[in-house]
């Protein structure tokens, strides 16, 4: 499946941003990043739902592809 660019960009946005709740300890930071990175999980989701629809697509299949190539990308050719 063919994913625009932005749209994979905005997964990996997501996902650095989630990222940063590791190292925080519960608190005041840790509740303020969580609402950043569910900011930014918000803004993936619309995306996902609004080019699955421009074309024609299941929902749950664009975002199953779009985690596969952000979060398990195939190796680069040698």
């Amino acid at each position: 499946m063919d994913l625009p660019a932005d749209l994979i960009d905005l997964q990996r946005a997501a996902d650095a941003e989630h990222a940063r709740l590791i190292d925080l300890p519960l608190g005041d930071a840790y509740w303020k990043q969580w609402e950043v990175w569910r900011g930014a999980a918000e803004t993936v989701q619309a995306a996902v739902t609004k080019h699955a629809a421009a074309e024609k697509l299941p929902r749950a299949a664009v975002e199953a592809a779009l985690k596969r190539v952000v979060r398990h990308p195939a190796p680069a050719d040698a």
